[in-house]
């Protein structure tokens, strides 16, 4: 993964618009290059500014009632149809059965069959306990069996997926419009986007209170470092820098004492470049800078000779 992949993955974060695996994929490289971190940080800086005027967004009113359709959809073909309610008697049937003469065949009534050669002569009954006994045993409605519940179809989470991401977008769209309406202006959104990390940490750097400058020269050009105690910040810019090909990068380190401790690696645009290192600098380190393997030093330590080192003391 390059710079630029890393970056659009980053904005995707900083919006919390990423799927599962995008997010790992960021998270991997975020690890792999500790010097992208800037990148990242920016990018939160920035969404979490954009995001200040934007109102919560509630999610639409039928999406529960879609999730819920799909977990109860069976994927192995229709579902059983529930056994239906017995329907109650219509109340004219009640009625016209109520009304049987008790006095005339009071063992029908109540569903006992006489004998046929003994003529039975049966209590009056009470109409209420008439309709009791008719009443049927199959009224109260019989409840489904239990499912088990059913992950949603593959579609539904990508729907779902895909419509986070979009809603993430048009409430940073919605941000910018809102920025633009209390007097930002679309030229300064869009330097917000095109400016790097770098520059926009050394413009903090050059407005804080205790900013520093160190400057040193090298074969074919200068290099000057910039930085600020109380923003913990520190810029490198540097001028004259050397063609690299495509397998070699350059590499910070603070030179503490005698130790170097990597502060990221960085590219050159032509022979210029302006980097922020990462980790924290401690009075009187030096920074220096070496020509590494892209991706920087593999056992952490400098390879060759510095290009060039200022000193902070």
């Amino acid at each position: 993964m390059n710079v630029h992949e890393f970056a659009e993955l980053s904005a995707g974060h900083a919006l919390g618009a990423l799927s599962p695996s995008d997010e790992q994929a960021y998270l991997a490289a975020l690890a792999e290059h500790p010097e992208w971190a800037g990148i990242a940080d920016a990018d939160t800086e920035t969404a979490a500014a954009l995001a200040e005027g934007a109102p919560p967004v509630s999610p639409p009113l039928g999406m529960r009632a879609a999730l819920l359709r799909a977990i109860a959809a069976d994927p192995g073909g229709d579902a059983e149809e529930s056994p239906a309610p017995a329907e109650a008697f219509d109340d004219d049937e009640v009625d016209a059965t109520a009304s049987v003469d008790v006095e005339t065949d009071a063992t029908v009534a109540v569903g006992i069959a006489p004998e046929a050669s003994v003529p039975v002569e049966a209590e009056p009954v009470e109409p209420e306990a008439v309709e009791v006994e008719l009443e049927p045993e199959a009224s109260a409605p019989v409840a489904p069996e239990p499912r088990e519940p059913v992950s949603p179809p593959t579609e539904v989470v990508q729907a779902i997926e895909r419509r986070n991401w979009s809603r993430g977008l048009f409430a940073l769209a919605a941000s910018m419009v809102l920025l633009v309406g209390i007097g930002w202006g679309t030229g300064a959104i869009a330097n917000l986007w095109r400016t790097p990390p770098a520059v926009t940490a050394l413009e903090q750097i050059e407005a804080a209170p205790d900013a520093r400058v160190a400057q040193t020269r090298f074969e074919g050009g200068t290099a000057t470092v910039h930085w600020s105690e109380s923003l913990g910040k520190v810029v490198l810019v540097a001028d004259g820098l050397p063609t690299l090909p495509a397998d070699r990068t350059f590499e910070l380190w603070y030179v503490r004492g005698e130790s170097p401790i990597s502060a990221g690696t960085f590219t050159a645009d032509g022979s210029a470049a302006t980097a922020q290192l990462t980790g924290t600098m401690q009075a009187g380190d030096t920074i220096a800078v070496t020509v590494e393997p892209s991706g920087g030093a593999p056992d952490g330590k400098p390879s060759t000779t510095p290009l060039f080192a200022v000193s902070t003391a």
